[in-house]
């Protein structure tokens, strides 16, 4: 199968690689990686993200990883627009979260409007932080949690005495 998934993906954590397990299981992948001028457009709060070039090299070296264990190939394309690749013809299957699912389905929309055929949507759950949240890259920015969801001595901007 032909699997496309997209993201800012900056930085890289937990949540991300569940959904990078999913679309390596399901075939090869093409990752869809937000531009310079997209990836503010498609966050919920404004904050600074990486160069594009740099999220692209972070991102390879974590597919490299997945591409090797389930024998499949990836690529990594430049996003200028938020539906991105997943409208192009030769696409299976969109892997998405949860909170990105209506746009897999809007995605569906336009491939129906072009004549062609609808995706397979998989939606990843999340993964949870220790805390029972959404791992998130804006909560690793903030400095609430690590990449892997576990609380850091200084949440919520307050450092935590240790014993």
């Amino acid at each position: 199968m032909r699997v496309a998934l997209g993201g800012t993906f900056d930085p890289v954590h937990d949540g991300h690689r569940a959904l990078f397990d999913r679309a390596f299981e399901l075939g090869d992948v093409t990752v869809g990686l937000t531009s310079d001028e997209l990836a503010p457009r498609t966050r919920a709060e404004t904050r600074n993200v990486k160069p594009f070039e740099t999220r692209r090299r972070e991102l390879a070296a974590e597919l490299d990883d997945y591409a090797e264990e389930y024998g499949h190939e990836y690529q990594v394309r430049e996003l200028t627009e938020p539906t991105g690749i997943a409208t192009e013809e030769q696409f299976d299957v969109l892997v998405v979260s949860p909170e990105t699912a209506t746009g897999g389905k809007r995605i569906n929309e336009i491939r129906r409007e072009r004549g062609k055929d609808e995706l397979d949507i998989e939606v990843v759950d999340h993964v949870l932080a220790e805390d029972g949240k959404i791992i998130s890259s804006t909560r690793i920015v903030r400095g609430e949690i690590d990449e892997h969801g576990n609380l850091t001595p200084e949440r919520d901007g307050r450092p935590v005495e240790s014993e």
